[in-house]
C-alpha cells in the first residue's frame, strides 16, 4: 500500500536532483549588492586600515631583539628607542628596544616589562657602538688596560645605564654591533652621548682609514675634542709625550700579539 504522500515525496526528490545550469545560477545572483557603495566603501576602508596597520607595526612598533634582525633598509632611515641595560666597554652598550616607549605600554603594562636579570636579557638586546668616537681600551684578551679606561667606562655607565636613549643607526659592523649616534635626555635637555664624552675628555674622535661613521657631526666632534685638549680634561690631563690614542694602542697591542 502506498502512502498518500509518497508519490509527492518521490516527485519532489526527482525535481531536487535535476541539474541547474551554472549560467542560470550566475544570472540569478544579485550583483548589485556587491557594487552598492554601502558595501564597497566599508570593505575598502577595512582592508586599507589592516594593510596600513601591518605596515606601521612592522616599520615602527615591532620589537627588534638583536642587531642581526635589523633589515638593511632601516639603516640611515630609522632610529631605535630603548633602555640601556648594560655598558660593555667605554664606547658601546646593550640596548633593549622598546618601540613606541611608554605610549605603547613599555614600563607600565604587565606584559611590557624590561627584564632585569642578565639571563632573561640574553639574546634580547641590541649591541650599539657609539659612532664617531673611540674611548680608552680596557683590559681584555690578555692586553693591559689603557690609562683612563676605568674612568671612561664609569662615565658612560653614569650617563646612560638604565636610561632611555634614541640611537640613529648607520650600519652594522664586523662585530655585529650597530654603529649609531646616540641621544639621551638629561635634565630635560637632549644630549649627544658621543659629543658629551668628547667634552669630558674620555674619548677621542674616531680615526680610521675607512669605515668611520659620524653622521653629520664630524666637524662638531673635532671642535669639541680640541676644547677638551686645551682644558686638559680627562685623558688629556697627562703629558703629551705619554699620550697614546686608542687607535695607536690597538695597533701596538695587535702587533705584539702577532709576534708572540
Amino acid at each position: 500500500m502506498r502512502w498518500p504522500w509518497s508519490a509527492k515525496s518521490e516527485r519532489d526528490n526527482g525535481d531536487r536532483r535535476k541539474p541547474v545550469p551554472w549560467t542560470d545560477s550566475l544570472n540569478a545572483t544579485d550583483w548589485q549588492h556587491y557594487t552598492d557603495p554601502r558595501t564597497v566603501v566599508p570593505t575598502l576602508l577595512l582592508t586599507t586600515t589592516i594593510l596600513v596597520s601591518v605596515r606601521v607595526y612592522r616599520s615602527y612598533l615591532r620589537r627588534i631583539p638583536e642587531a642581526t634582525h635589523i633589515r638593511p633598509g632601516f639603516f640611515r632611515k630609522r632610529s631605535l628607542f630603548g633602555t640601556v641595560t648594560r655598558v660593555g666597554d667605554a664606547d658601546n652598550f646593550h640596548l633593549f628596544h622598546t618601540p613606541g616607549g611608554r605610549l605603547t605600554g613599555w614600563g607600565w603594562l604587565p606584559w611590557r616589562r624590561i627584564p632585569e636579570k642578565k639571563l632573561d636579557l640574553k639574546g634580547k638586546t641590541i649591541h650599539v657602538r657609539i659612532a664617531g668616537i673611540d674611548a680608552p681600551e680596557g683590559a681584555h684578551f690578555g692586553k693591559p688596560a689603557q690609562p683612563y679606561s676605568k674612568e671612561a667606562l664609569q662615565w658612560l655607565k653614569d650617563y646612560v645605564l638604565n636610561r632611555r636613549v634614541r640611537a640613529y643607526i648607520y650600519k652594522r659592523d664586523q662585530y655585529e654591533r650597530v654603529v649609531a649616534t646616540v641621544w639621551v635626555r638629561r635634565f630635560l635637555f637632549r644630549k649627544d652621548v658621543g659629543k658629551e664624552m668628547l667634552k669630558a675628555g674620555y674619548a677621542t674622535v674616531y680615526e680610521a682609514n675607512t669605515g668611520a661613521e659620524f653622521g653629520e657631526f664630524e666637524e662638531k666632534y673635532r671642535e669639541t675634542e680640541e676644547v677638551a685638549k686645551r682644558k686638559k680634561l680627562g685623558m688629556w690631563a697627562g703629558k703629551p709625550k705619554d699620550y697614546e690614542s686608542p687607535r695607536d694602542y690597538k695597533i701596538r697591542t695587535a702587533g705584539a700579539q702577532e709576534t708572540k
